[in-house]
């Protein structure tokens, strides 16, 4: 893959802010959402994220049927629920949605050679927790390709060479062996259970090298301690 050097660009309010790709290209997206507010447009970006087949970009409204097909399907969903097209509807939204919050979100994912949107990766943040989390999925006519491993590996790359995260974690259920084997290829590992949605779910972990991070754990402890 390409090597990109550091380069500058315009964050909203108009000052330069520095986005330092490494392993994999990276590029600010040209607004994809804005508002007005008392006179002034409010305008948010999503960067793009380039692997060797793939393009991590913003969610747009031509994605939403395969989305809303990926959900509806008992196979592919297995591990999510099952959602109908109004449901699917709000999550496509929440999830665009979260780069205006948080300033990270979900990416559609692209691939290069044929423009077909192959599923859907993240690396954001739920309510309470403040480690940031990774969640990815493929859209079920694209498995055994390898792309959930791709395009995982580089919103991975992105939280933390990137945005310099201590700690991201996955939430995954014991069930679901295809994420739990791309969760073991991303160098995350076991450190407990939680629930989410009433189920039960593994929290697999890793820590950027060289940050103050002891675990899970710990991290944890210590948004606790913060609120």
């Amino acid at each position: 893959m390409r090597r990109m050097h550091s380069r500058y660009q315009k964050n909203n309010l108009g000052r330069p802010f520095q986005l330092n790709c490494k392993r994999y290209n990276c590029s600010q997206s040209a607004p994809v959402q804005g508002i007005q507010r008392m006179h002034s447009e409010f305008v948010t970006s999503v960067p793009y994220l380039h692997t060797e087949r793939l393009v991590l970009r913003e969610y747009r409204r031509q994605d939403f049927d395969a989305f809303a097909a990926h959900l509806a399907d008992p196979v592919s969903a297995a591990h999510l629920g099952p959602s109908d097209r109004h449901a699917a509807w709000r999550i496509f939204c929440s999830q665009a949605g979260l780069w205006l919050i948080h300033g990270a979100g979900w990416w559609a994912v692209e691939d290069k050679e044929t423009g077909q949107v192959v599923g859907t990766v993240g690396a954001f943040f739920r309510e309470e927790s403040t480690v940031m989390e990774l969640g990815w999925n493929t859209y079920r006519a694209f498995w055994g390709r390898g792309f959930a491993n791709e395009a995982a590996a580089g919103a991975l790359d992105y939280a933390l060479e990137i945005r310099r995260e201590p700690t991201v974690r996955a939430l995954i259920a014991s069930a679901n062996a295809s994420s739990l084997r791309v969760a073991r290829r991303l160098g995350l590992t076991y450190e407990a259970e939680t629930e989410i949605y009433g189920k039960a779910v593994g929290i697999y972990t890793l820590e950027r090298e060289g940050s103050l991070g002891q675990g899970y754990g710990n991290t944890r402890e210590a948004n606790k301690r913060s609120q």
